[in-house]
């Protein structure tokens, strides 16, 4: 992890005394060691002794108001989860993302990363305040969130003209066909490799690579992103097709 990433890791930590925290973990590419400053987000869960009322809606806005000016601001998510509240996987936390708040569920794999590689930033440990996630329901979760999320986008054409839904679409695909396989997790790098193995069009596989990890030189005519977005259509649809009949 670099000075810059530190420099924002510490300002965050700094201002969160007021909110009288619990813990605080890092999971995602900051937890499992494939974190790519400037590119990975910083995914972090924050547990408050709570409860969260209206007052700590109100410090955790200033908060994060008062890092917006870090390079690295705009990466920062955190989800802020209190230790009664903590175990329910359907329930929704207040959480800081794309510059606002609202909220959204710690899922199944989140969990599941924390509990296998999570980083303690303060506090306790994911192990004393999560319950473990059964490979069972992370199975589950898994294959439900491509049928009933990912399969729908794909017919979306217009969304795959976007550099993140191609990255995301695939890299989530490939990590999904392994934890119903294989029943782990692995990283954005490792799902990278595996696309391959899967028969994800090389052209497209090739082109996440240079973006993430500076591997070779991309495509430079102006016709890629909708040719992009047609190769990973046409894959991604059957292929999540073929998996959930495989694993539902």
């Amino acid at each position: 992890m670099t000075s810059r990433t530190e420099a924002l890791l510490d300002r965050f930590l700094d201002g969160l005394p007021a909110l009288d925290p619990v813990a605080v973990w890092a999971h995602g590419s900051l937890g499992g060691g494939d974190y790519q400053e400037g590119r990975s987000d910083l995914d972090l869960i924050a547990v408050l002794a709570g409860p969260v009322t209206p007052r700590t809606v109100w410090h955790l806005g200033r908060l994060h108001a008062r890092l917006r000016n870090e390079p690295l601001a705009p990466l920062l998510h955190c989800t802020y989860l209190t230790p009664d509240r903590a175990a329910d996987p359907e329930r929704r936390h207040l959480t800081w993302a794309h510059s606002e708040l609202f909220r959204r569920t710690v899922t199944p794999v989140t969990r599941r990363e924390l509990h296998e590689f999570g980083r303690v930033l303060y506090g306790k440990p994911p192990g004393a305040l999560l319950p473990p996630v059964p490979d069972r329901a992370l199975g589950e979760f898994v294959v439900r969130d491509q049928r009933d999320f990912w399969r729908p986008a794909v017919d979306k054409a217009h969304l795959w003209r976007q550099t993140v839904w191609v990255d995301l679409g695939l890299l989530t695909f490939a990590r999904a066909t392994v934890t119903v396989r294989d029943g782990r997790l692995i990283s954005k790098r490792q799902a990278l490799d595996e696309l391959s193995a899967l028969g994800a069009p090389s052209e497209v596989v090739a082109d996440i690579a240079r973006r993430r990890y500076d591997e070779g030189d991309g495509p430079a005519d102006a016709g890629w992103p909708a040719r992009r977005a047609e190769l990973t259509r046409d894959y991604l649809g059957p292929a999540i097709d073929g998996l959930v009949t495989s694993y539902a």
